[in-house]
């Protein structure tokens, strides 16, 4: 279950001519594409720029079976310094998907990771499979900024996630 962040009337944050909504769908579009090309069924929370209330991400999600929710998101801060990926896990078995994430992340993305963290976010609260809830960087420093707008390395995200899914996959 691939959940892009926000969407229609909520756009996210907005830094550095960035607006995190479209770079969450897009993101997901690619998780999409590569555990389809790795022979994965995927459901997505949303296709278009169309908002979708957190209760209803995870009502959508807890009707799917034998699945894991991953929620993409961008991040931003007031501090413009603070860059790097985050896993945000609720459950020991959202942990272990964070931790394979993240090292996913240290191992292929530019930028560095700030590691996982404990989340108590709606759409991880309320999801019955295991969920994380991946920020793919920090929009609020431009140097991050510069990255994320490029194609190249928002494929590098949605890599490094795919990978750490299957990484857990694997075990």
């Amino acid at each position: 279950m691939i959940d892009a962040g926000h969407g229609g009337k909520d756009g996210g944050s907005v830094k550095n001519h960035l607006i995190e909504k479209k770079l969450c769908l897009d993101v997901a579009k690619r998780v999409e594409n590569g555990l389809k090309s790795s022979g994965l069924k995927t459901v997505m929370t949303r296709r278009t720029d169309t908002f979708v209330e957190l209760d209803q991400r995870a009502r959508m999600a807890n009707r799917v079976a034998s699945s894991i929710f991953v929620s993409i998101h961008f991040n931003s801060s007031r501090r413009t310094s603070v860059a790097g990926t985050e896993v945000y896990y609720r459950s020991a078995r959202g942990k272990s998907i964070a931790t394979a994430i993240s090292r996913s992340f240290k191992a292929r993305v530019a930028g560095g990771s700030r590691g996982i963290l404990y989340g108590d976010f709606k759409v991880l609260r309320e999801t019955q499979m295991p969920a994380v809830l991946v920020e793919c960087g920090y929009i609020s420093n431009k140097r991050e900024a510069l990255r994320c707008a490029d194609p190249a390395h928002r494929q590098k995200l949605a890599d490094a996630i795919v990978l750490g899914l299957l990484a857990i996959r694997a075990r």
